[in-house]
Formats: C-alpha cells, structure tokens, sequence
C-alpha cells in the first residue's frame, strides 16, 4: 500500500514537473517575440520621429490595458493578443526616449551599454533561478511596497519638473531604485514560475517584460546622465 501511495506520490511530482516546465518553455517563447515585436515598433516610432506627446499617449494606453485587460483575458487566446498590443504600444512609446539618448555625442554606446546590462542581469538572474530553484517568494511584499514608493517617488518629480522645480537628484534616485527593484522583480517572478506559483504563462510573460522594460529605461536614465555627451 505504502508503494502504491509513493508511486502516486512520484506521478503527481512528475506532472507537477511537467506543468511547470511548459509554462516556463511557453513564457520564454512568448516574451521573445514581444522583445522582439517591441523592438521593431520602437524603431518605426524613431523612423516617424514621434514627438514625447504621442508617445506618452500610447504609453498611457499601454498601461490601461495592462491593468484592466490583460487580467481579464490572460486565460484565452485573446490574451496573447492583448499582450502584443501592450508590448508593441511601449515599444512605439520608447521610440523618443531612444531618439533623445541617441542624440547625444556617445547616445549609441549609452544605449547599446543599457541594453548589454538589460540582457546581462536578466539571464544571469533568470539563470541563478532556474539552476538553484530558490523560492525568492518571501521577497513580494518588499518588492510591492518599494515599488510603490518608487512611483509615488516618480509622480513628485515629474510633478516638479513640470512646475518649473525640476529635481535631478530625486530623478536619479528613482531610476536607480527602479533598477534595483526589477532585478528583484525578476529573480521572484522567475521563481514563481520554477516552483509552480505562478501557472499562466501570459501573466508571466507580462511580468518579466515589464520588468525588463524598466530595467532598460532607468539604466538609459542613470547612464545618459553619468556619461551623457552633449553635441
């Protein structure tokens, strides 16, 4: 009997197995081709020489659809779509910021250095995840109350800055607090998913591009700032 119970017990280990590993191989392939359909939409936004006020825009839509949308179809198929639409509308928007950094007298070594550090902390902590299987779960609730203070943080500056007070030292302390939350951010949502907390591989998906996304644009921020040439 106890043969049978641990025969059962092993099965339900290898499905369980099985379960996650699809979910893991499902997200990575989902998020590369949204890397790669926001990469695209990025470049016809600096081709079309978008001004900051478009770009805003679409971001702002983006960001309606990841809170309200995206949740409510993350189990069907119009999911994915939906997630290409918030991916390829923060690409679209990302294309003045890239404009601006590129201007710059060094802009193409400030972005392709942001994105070799993008790339870099994210496998080398996708990878630590994925080999230790660490459950980084016991760091949400830090993660949650650092990034919203991270953005109450942000709402102050840009505020600032609008009403002619522009607060640079405030700006960079928000983009370095940024970097350092999506590291974690990453490390926890990988987590998630390798010990089977996370199970909707559109979720996931969203999650680490997110992540992603503010990563490379606080490290463009920092570094335009700390290496900045200017014409």
């Amino acid at each position: 009997m106890q043969t049978q119970y641990e025969n059962v017990a092993r099965m339900d280990a290898a499905i369980a197995v099985g379960d996650t590993n699809k979910v893991l191989r499902n997200t990575y392939m989902l998020l590369a081709m949204t890397l790669l359909f926001s990469a695209v939409t990025a470049g016809v936004s600096m081709a079309m020489a978008v001004p900051y006020g478009v770009s805003l825009v679409t971001s702002l839509v983006a960001l309606g659809l990841l809170w309200f949308v995206v949740p409510r179809t993350a189990n069907s198929a119009a999911g994915i779509f939906v997630v290409f639409g918030v991916t390829g509308l923060l690409g679209f928007g990302l294309g003045p910021v890239l404009n601006h950094y590129l201007s710059l007298g060094n802009g193409g070594q400030i972005v392709m250095l942001a994105l070799g550090i993008t790339g870099s902390a994210f496998l080398g902590l996708s990878g630590y995840v994925l080999y230790s299987r660490k459950d980084f779960s016991f760091m949400r609730n830090f993660l949650m109350i650092g990034v919203l203070v991270a953005f109450i943080a942000a709402i102050v500056s840009l505020v600032a800055s609008l009403v002619g007070y522009p607060m640079p030292a405030l700006a960079l302390t928000v983009s370095a607090m940024f970097a350092f939350l999506m590291c974690g951010m990453i490390l926890w949502q990988t987590s998630e998913i390798v010990n089977g907390g996370e199970t909707n591989y559109v979720l996931a998906t969203v999650g680490l591009y997110v992540s992603i996304y503010n990563l490379f644009t606080s490290l463009l921020h920092l570094l335009g700032a700390f290496m900045g040439e200017r014409d």
